[in-house]
C-alpha cells in the first residue's frame, strides 16, 4: 500500500485506537512492580505514541501533499530517468505514459469529460526529466475544434510536493472543466508536475550554475515539448504559469523573467526571494548576477519592467507572506507595463483547504490574460 493510500491513513489511525484501548484495559494488570509489568507499560505506552504520530503525519500528508510514495519519503525515489530513442521514427521529448478521464460523467467519453494524461518529458536543451500530469479539456476531442489550439497553463506544486496532488487534492482539471462548463473561463490546457525536478534538492527554479538549468526547463524546454505534442496556442504571452507556496515563487519569476513565453503568471501564497538553506544547498556559487535575478524585489527595482500580468494571493490572518504581499503589490504598480491582480483572504492557512478556495478564481483570471493565436 503507497504512502498516500487511504488504508494506510486508516490502519494507522484503527492501530492507534486499538493500541490506546488495550493499554486502558491491560493497565491494571501491568500495575505491578515487576520488570515484566514495567517493561509491558513501556512497550504499550511507547506503541501507542507511535501509532497516533504515524496517523497525524500521514493526515498532514495527505492534506499538505508533502511526500508521494516511501522512497520519496526515505529519500531514495529512483523514478525520473526517462531514455529518449533519437533514431528516426523514435520517441522524442514527451511521452504518454497513462491516462484518466476528469469526471464519472459522460460515460468517459473524451468529448465529454476531458482526459489527463500522465507524461514524461526530457528537457531537450537542459537534460532534465520529469513526470508530469497534463489536463485536455473535452473541446480537445471534439469534431467541431478538431483544428482548434489552445491556450496552455504550467501548474506547479509547492516543495516538496507531488503532482498527483494538483489532480486529486486541488483539483485543477475538475475546476477548469466545470468552469468552462459554466462559460467562466475558456478551455484550456494544464500541464502538472512539481518544481523539483532534480529530487530531492530544491532548486527554487533557479538555473545553478553548473547543476540543474531549472528555469530554462520551465520557460523554454517544457512548452517547447508540450507544444510539438498538444495542440498548443502560438505566439507570444500564450502561456500561462500558476504555482502555490515554492511554486508559486516559481510562477511570479518565471512570468517576469520570460514574458515573450508566459502572458500571466500567478502566485498563491508565494514569498519573493529564492531561499538558501540545507533542501537547496548553494544556488548561486558566488554569481552575483544569478543570485539578484532569483530576487523578486530585486528585478523589480533593477531590470525593465516586463509586459506580463501578476496575480499574488495572502491571507490577513494565517499566512505568513501578507505583509510582503502587499509591498509587493505596491511596487509592481509603479512598474508599468506590468499588471498587478490580487486574492487576499480574510483568513486562510498554508495549506490546500485555502489554496482551493483561490484556484476558481485563479484560473478564470488566468484564462483571461493569455493570449496567442487559436
Amino acid at each position: 500500500m503507497g504512502l498516500t493510500s487511504d488504508k494506510v491513513l486508516a490502519l494507522a489511525v484503527l492501530s492507534g485506537v486499538l493500541l490506546f484501548a488495550g493499554t486502558v484495559w491491560l493497565w491494571p494488570r501491568l500495575g505491578r512492580r515487576s520488570v515484566r509489568a514495567v517493561l509491558g507499560r513501556v512497550g504499550l505506552l511507547l506503541a501507542t505514541q507511535v501509532a497516533v504520530f504515524a496517523a497525524v503525519g500521514l493526515a498532514a500528508n495527505q492534506a499538505f501533499g508533502f511526500y508521494g510514495s516511501w522512497a520519496d519519503l526515505f529519500g531514495r525515489e529512483d523514478g525520473q530517468g526517462v531514455v529518449v530513442d533519437h533514431s528516426a521514427g523514435g520517441g522524442g521529448p514527451l511521452k504518454v505514459v497513462g491516462e484518466r478521464r476528469v469526471t464519472p460523467a459522460g460515460a468517459g467519453r473524451p468529448e465529454v469529460t476531458g482526459r489527463v494524461q500522465e507524461i514524461q518529458v526530457v528537457g531537450r536543451t537542459t537534460r532534465i526529466a520529469s513526470p508530469a500530469y497534463v489536463y485536455l479539456p473535452p473541446e480537445y476531442f471534439q469534431a467541431a475544434h478538431r483544428a482548434r489550439t489552445f491556450p496552455a497553463a504550467v501548474v506547479l506544486t509547492g516543495y516538496p510536493g507531488t503532482a498527483s496532488a494538483l489532480v486529486d487534492k486541488l483539483r485543477y482539471p475538475r475546476t477548469a472543466h466545470d468552469l468552462a462548463g459554466a462559460g467562466r473561463m475558456r478551455p484550456m490546457i494544464l500541464v502538472m508536475l512539481r518544481p523539483t525536478v532534480a529530487p530531492p534538492r530544491d532548486t527554487e527554479c533557479v538555473d545553478v550554475p553548473g547543476g540543474p538549468q531549472t528555469e530554462s526547463f520551465f520557460a523554454k524546454d517544457l512548452p517547447e515539448a508540450v507544444s510539438s505534442h498538444y495542440r498548443v496556442n502560438k505566439g507570444r504571452g500564450s502561456w500561462g504559469v500558476v504555482g502555490n507556496s515554492t511554486g508559486g515563487y516559481c510562477a511570479l519569476k518565471l512570468a517576469m523573467h520570460h514574458p515573450e513565453v508566459f502572458g500571466a503568471g500567478a502566485g498563491l501564497s508565494a514569498y519573493y526571494d529564492a531561499p538558501t538553506d540545507p533542501t537547496t544547498g548553494d544556488l548561486f556559487q558566488g554569481d552575483a548576477e544569478t543570485e539578484n535575478r532569483a530576487s523578486l524585489w530585486w528585478c523589480l527595482k533593477n531590470l525593465p519592467a516586463p509586459d506580463t500580468s501578476l496575480l499574488v494571493s495572502s491571507s490577513k490572518s494565517g499566512e505568513t507572506n501578507y505583509r510582503d504581499t502587499v509591498k509587493f503589490i505596491d511596487l509592481v504598480k509603479e512598474r508599468e507595463p506590468t499588471r498587478i491582480s490580487s486574492i487576499i483572504l480574510e483568513s486562510g492557512g498554508h495549506n490546500f483547504n485555502t489554496w482551493r478556495r483561490e484556484i476558481p478564481a485563479t484560473l478564470e483570471w488566468l484564462s483571461g490574460r493569455i493570449g496567442g493565436r487559436s
